[in-house]
């Protein structure tokens, strides 16, 4: 199995939306959980669209200007976005990077501040 595999895995089970664009803003994937969140403005059909249509002119800048400062140096990797208190989660902008530190593209992490209510090692 290649590695491939594993690390699409990793993001298609995790339960935050996941959206990645190229660095023309290119949306290249979406996993479940973004397909499901943006369902209404077309889901899965959003790939291979701009990111840029689905926000405004505040919100593009704003994004513009956080892809130019990750290219800028490899080290500016993690920019702090919004606070968003109706679900009680920070979200930020990740660059991605190739073998060589090239910037190839961002995505947008959602992180939950909510306590786990799962049982531990709940199975059934």
């Amino acid at each position: 199995m290649e590695l491939y595999e594993f690390f699409k895995s990793v993001i298609d089970m995790d339960t935050a939306a996941v959206v990645i664009c190229d660095l023309s803003h290119k949306i290249v994937y979406m996993n479940p959980a973004a397909a499901e969140r943006y369902k209404k403005s077309g889901g899965y059909a959003l790939v291979g669209s701009s990111l840029l249509d689905c926000h405004n002119k505040a919100s593009n800048e704003k994004i513009e200007q956080v892809v130019e400062w990750f290219g800028k140096s490899p080290e500016n990797n993690r920019v702090y976005t919004f606070y968003n208190p109706k679900e009680n989660k920070d979200v930020y902008m990740i660059a991605l990077r190739d073998g060589s530190g090239k910037l190839i593209g961002y995505y947008e992490k959602h992180e939950y501040r909510n306590r786990e209510t799962m049982e531990l090692y709940k199975m059934d």
